[in-house]
């Protein structure tokens, strides 16, 4: 199983309160993403064998919320202020040297400010970062969605499934991912949605006009993802190819952590988490009509009291405070329309759903930097 096969690959997925390194030769590594919801840091020590085993640990995982995407004035200091105050708790806090601090902007960044003609705000976000941080040469790379989905599957899917394995990565702006056909790393394959978990919620609260209610939401919601569905995601699950060359179907992204922690919370310290589109149906029907039974006091009556059963409320509570329930009706709800694609034409009916993914592009992107 491809939950079994990631966990022997040496990689733990877990987030640590302190700069606590666990390999004995190691060097420390700082990424720090701009994306369509706000500002990610992730903080990775890698072993001296990284290059050949993946081997990383993950010291430190923290985001400020900010909604960069809504390109307002508001939005866009709040942004500015986090990348700052993230990139000089890196460089100060941390001791992490500029030379190994990592910045980048989101391909869902990138695609909604074309879409909205604002890509000026993204040359002014990466000018007055430069200017804040005293370091005018900086490189912020825009990444493009191709180039992010291959660093997310080269940092995330350990090298055994490689070449096997099916990546979705669904994004707060957009969705990305794809495999390699050809049994190496130079080709591959994307797949890619202009939809994500906070672009969906969003195009579904456009609709609402005068009724703001939750029944009108959901009444839109259902809209706005049979329209994406039509229109995007049935194409591009048959032209991506993926069904006779991949035998699994892995998830990540920040629903993909929020679906498979309140799912299935007694898994809390499982870094993969498997769930059926049957499963997930129900999930989204039940986090609309009773919301209030993925409370991490409800989820926690049925956990053993204990260093467990405590360890997976708070992380019910960090999903909580990271999504709404609208928010989590649009990502559970975007990801059952792409799951069912895939239900109808693959063998298998588990997927799975990897936790903390979106800190696996920083040891796809040191390599790439290693190898240059």
């Amino acid at each position: 199983m491809l939950s079994v096969l990631l966990l022997c690959t040496g990689i733990t997925l877990s987030a640590q309160n302190a700069l606590k390194t666990k390999f004995s030769s190691t060097t420390t590594y700082t990424g720090i993403e701009v994306g369509s919801k706000g500002v990610k840091m992730s903080v990775i020590e890698m072993g001296k064998n990284a290059k050949s085993t993946g081997a990383f640990h993950i010291l430190k995982d923290t985001s400020v919320n900010t909604d960069f995407i809504s390109f307002t004035d508001p939005s866009f200091e709040a942004t500015l202020e986090g990348i700052t105050a993230l990139y000089n708790k890196a460089l100060n806090e941390y001791r992490i040297p500029s030379k190994r601090i990592f910045t980048v902007i989101s391909s869902g960044v990138k695609m909604q400010a074309e879409k909205d003609k604002k890509t000026e705000w993204i040359n002014r976000l990466i000018s007055s970062f430069r200017q804040k941080t005293g370091e005018p040469g900086r490189q912020v790379e825009v990444v493009d969605v191709e180039k992010e989905a291959r660093l997310s599957h080269l940092g995330i899917i350990p090298e055994s499934r490689r070449y096997n394995t099916f990546l979705i990565d669904i994004g707060s702006g957009n969705t990305k991912g794809g495999f390699f056909p050809n049994g190496n790393k130079q080709e591959f394959r994307l797949f890619q949605l202009n939809w994500g978990t906070k672009s969906t919620a969003n195009a579904a609260e456009k609709r609402l006009e005068t009724d703001q209610s939750l029944n009108n939401f959901n009444r839109q919601l259902q809209r706005v993802l049979a329209g994406a569905e039509n229109s995007e995601i049935i194409y591009s699950v048959n032209a991506s190819g993926a069904f006779p060359l991949s035998d699994n179907i892995a998830v990540s992204g920040g629903i993909a952590w929020a679906v498979a922690t309140l799912s299935h919370p007694e898994l809390t310290d499982q870094p993969i988490v498997s769930v059926s589109f049957d499963e997930l149906k129900k999930f989204c029907e039940k986090i609309y009509t009773d919301y209030n039974a993925y409370s991490p006091t409800n989820l926690g009556k049925n956990l053993k009291p204990g260093a467990e059963k405590d360890a997976a409320v708070r992380e019910m509570e960090r999903v909580h405070k990271v999504f709404d329930q609208r928010a989590l009706m649009a990502g559970a709800g975007l990801l059952l329309k792409i799951m069912r694609q895939f239900e109808s034409s693959f063998d298998t009916k588990t997927f799975y759903l990897i936790k903390n993914g979106q800190v696996g592009w920083v040891s796809a992107y040191v390599d790439d930097v290693l190898e240059d």
